[in-house]
Order: C-alpha cells, then structure tokens, then sequence
C-alpha cells in the first residue's frame, strides 16, 4: 500500500470511477469536485497560433482542475488529483450525450470505426502543477446495425447518457467493441499505473 507519509490526498473529480480505482489501490483520498469554466478552456486553447490536440486539451483541463482545488486549500502540503478524458474520432471532440438521442447519433457515427480517448491526469500542491500526464486508447466499435443499436439504447443504465461517446466500458457498453488498444485505467478515465508512480516519487513510498 502506498504510504504519503500523512499527506491529504484529494480528488478534484466527482466521478465515483476515479475515487473506486483510487480507493481499490488502498488509496484515501478527499472528493472535492473542481469549478472551472471548461468551455472558456477550450476556447483560450483553440484561438492560439498553434492547433492543440485532444490530448492536450485534456491535459489543460487536468490541470487547471487540480490547481483550482489545490489553491483554496489551507493544507500546503495536501497532493490534489485533477483528470479529465476526451473522446476524438478524426479530430473531432464529441461532448457528453446528455440524452438517448445524443447517445444513438454519436454511436452511430462511431460505430464500425476506431476513435480515441484521451486521458489526463494532473497533481498539484499548493496551487502549483508538479506532475501531468496523458494516457491514449484506441477503441474499434462493431458494425452493429439499427435494431442493435436500439436493444442496447434501451437497456443501457441512464448513466451513459454522461459519458462522452454513449458507453461505459465497466458495464454494457463492452458488447460495443471488438478491439481494444491501450490501459484498462486509461479507457475508464483514469491513468492509475502512472499516476501512482508519480504520487511515490512525491508523496512517498510503497512496495
């Protein structure tokens, strides 16, 4: 089990995913969801001189998570984890569904295609970045037709209709792939392996 030595750890993500595979690792961490305007993110990051990749894109948004979380609070030495993951088939962002009909029309532009996700993942103390990093997966959807599609919207659990892309790979949404390439933690939103390394070389060491 990882040993920080008495340091808070907390993550700045209200996903009940990242705070399970935190707390599987042997992990206690504090849930303190971040309030940042992503949107205005994302629109600094698209109006520089150069083009930013979904990747990058996630990383700013891990980032300025974990620093937002990291200033307000009075612990300097608290170690607070940001992530965010973004979906991208041919350089297109697609958003969180929000509702059945998203779910149906971004499945079915993925389907029978490979795309992409994206997942940051940031550390900060005392309002300050020390560690970032972005894991990639690549994912190939079944060529599933319509009425397939239908069984799967209908007995999907509503909680897809907030993740990006209409699936989660932890339930249902598996019998959408027939290829997968890249870390498991990486596909549910959260990069562990490398993210426990870096908490080692700043928080302290375990086995």
């Amino acid at each position: 089990m990882l040993d920080l030595a008495g340091t808070r750890l907390i993550l700045a993500s209200a996903s009940p995913i990242r705070r399970m595979l935190l707390e599987n690792a042997g992990l206690v961490v504090e849930v303190r969801p971040a309030n940042i305007d992503e949107g205005a993110i994302r629109a600094e990051l698209a109006e520089g001189a150069e083009p930013v990749g979904p990747g990058e894109v996630a990383r700013a948004l891990a980032v300025a998570k974990a620093a937002a979380v990291s200033s307000a609070q009075d612990d300097r030495r608290a170690l607070v984890i940001g992530a965010d993951q973004l979906l991208a088939d041919d350089g297109v962002i697609f958003e969180k569904p929000g509702g059945a009909d998203a779910v149906r029309a971004s499945l079915r532009r993925l389907r029978g295609r490979t795309h992409q996700l994206f997942s940051a993942v940031a550390v900060a103390r005392a309002g300050g970045t020390e560690w970032s990093h972005v894991g990639r997966a690549d994912l190939t959807m079944r060529a599933f037709d319509d009425d397939w599609l239908e069984r799967y919207i209908a007995v999907a659990d509503e909680d897809v209709w907030g993740s990006v892309g209409g699936y989660q790979l932890e339930g249902l949404g598996v019998h959408l792939f027939e290829a997968i390439d890249g870390d498991y933690f990486t596909v549910l939103g959260l990069p562990l392996v490398a993210l426990l390394a870096a908490l080692r070389r700043l928080g302290g060491e375990g086995p």
